[in-house]
């Protein structure tokens, strides 16, 4: 099984100008050190928050695709946002999470991802295009495919638990939303 910096790089090099919403933590810092850019907004605490995030970005934005990098945990700390995506369907947001079944960024304690099927969740939420992938050559395609369509769309992706040597991003967090507003106008 591929890591979540390893399946991070690959979805960057196929993301151009699109908006990407990056939960806290240790994804974060990942995304960070892979390919540093004024489009990706980094969560710096907040655990949860990502898609709601990326959800006022999708609707204030409908003519831009919105991506989010989100985890297990972190999905599991906000599942009601999946309610409210699913109820809004907004059709140019791509929900990405990578399952490790750990709460990485505090000591790899267990999710319950394992017992409940995030993927499923999101699909029986509205969701339209919910895809769960184990390897980089499905990750590509499922991703690509996921592009193309109208959404909303959730694309589940195992990863292990191996974290990148990522240090913190470099960015405090008004510089992050400052640069991130002007690059998405």
């Amino acid at each position: 099984m591929q890591s979540r910096a390893q399946a991070m790089a690959a979805l960057l090099e196929l993301i151009t100008d699109q908006p990407v919403i990056i939960c806290n933590g240790f994804p974060s810092r990942e995304a960070h050190k892979i390919a540093d850019r004024p489009t990706h907004f980094y969560m710096i605490g907040s655990m949860g928050n990502a898609p709601a995030i990326g959800l006022g970005v999708a609707l204030a934005k409908p003519v831009k695709q919105v991506i989010v990098f989100d985890g297990d945990g972190n999905l599991l700390m906000g599942m009601g946002t999946l309610a409210t995506v699913g109820a809004l369907k907004p059709k140019n947001f791509i929900h990405v999470v990578f399952d490790n079944e750990v709460y990485g960024s505090t000591g790899n304690q267990p999710t319950i991802s394992n017992v409940v099927p995030l993927e499923k969740v999101a699909k029986a939420a509205g969701y339209v295009h919910v895809e769960r992938v184990l390897d980089r050559d499905d990750l590509v395609y499922e991703f690509k495919d996921m592009l193309k369509k109208d959404g909303p769309s959730m694309l589940l992706v195992k990863v292990n638990e191996f974290v990148e040597d990522a240090g913190r991003v470099a960015h405090e967090p008004p510089a992050i939303t400052a640069r991130f507003m002007t690059a998405i106008e």
